[in-house]
């Protein structure tokens, strides 16, 4: 788990938001968003605020069971003209996010996609929530995308930590993701601290910080190696050597949780 506290992860939520609202300020919200193809610039902010509530939900209701998705996914009826409007429906779900996730605490126990975990899990998820489809809404209006070094890490480190869970490795799938020779290593060209070390050979998936051989590695700047594990189009600099079909095994079997 990460050794962020839960006040940090709600102050960084509230600043990717306020970015996400900056870039898409003057942008035309009925736009199409390439890398969420179903879903139009209006659609996807709503998306966004709409799991900032849905967690919000969670925690305020302190629910122990799982809660309807519908605000995350019921975009289609949205037909924003103006941004102003997309703009303060963002802005208030981070806030409500934000305020019962504090006011809750850290020790709070609610219901988690993932079993067991703390209530920062919940900040966590949220904040990558926000960052990658950041870079979506970058990428629709044409504006460069960055994310500070340490947001895309501890990013990297929760999708590592998604592989360790038993849906991500079930040996009785048809494609199996554990086997002999099996490693990974990711190397961020433009962070010193960034490199992780994924080992699939023995019975259960385990990764570290830190490098080494391996039989796929890819290297590239550390936001581009964090939307390459979201499935996001990465730009030149990012590199892959080695077994690709691992990877893409890997990258499809640690994403279990995005098609729940």
């Amino acid at each position: 788990m990460s050794d962020w506290t839960l006040d940090r992860y709600c102050a960084e939520i509230l600043t990717q938001t306020d970015l996400l609202r900056s870039l898409v300020k003057d942008a035309d919200p009925t736009v199409h968003v390439s890398t969420c193809p179903e879903w139009n610039l209006g659609q996807l902010l709503r998306h966004v605020s709409g799991a900032h509530r849905w967690v919000e939900t969670i925690v305020r209701s302190r629910a122990t069971e799982q809660v309807p998705e519908d605000q995350v996914n019921d975009v289609f009826h949205y037909g924003d003209k103006d941004m102003a409007v997309v703009d303060a429906w963002l802005a208030e779900g981070a806030r409500l996010l934000t305020d019962h996730l504090t006011e809750a605490g850290p020790d709070t126990r609610v219901w988690t996609v993932v079993p067991d975990q703390p209530i920062v899990f919940w900040a966590r998820r949220m904040l990558f929530e926000t960052v990658v489809h950041r870079a979506d809404a970058a990428r629709t209006v044409g504006t460069r995308y960055e994310v500070d070094a340490a947001v895309a890490r501890d990013g990297l480190d929760e999708w590592m930590g998604f592989g360790t869970v038993p849906e991500a490795y079930d040996p009785t799938d048809a494609e199996p993701l554990l086997g002999a020779d099996r490693t990974l290593c990711f190397r961020a060209t433009d962070d010193p601290a960034g490199e992780w070390r994924v080992d699939l050979t023995g019975d259960v998936p385990r990764w570290r910080r830190g490098g080494g051989d391996a039989a796929v590695t890819v290297r590239g700047p550390v936001a581009e190696l964090l939307l390459l594990v979201y499935g996001r189009p990465v730009d030149e600099r990012t590199e892959i050597h080695g077994e690709r079909a691992l990877l893409d095994l890997w990258l499809k079997r640690t994403g279990f949780w995005l098609h729940e």
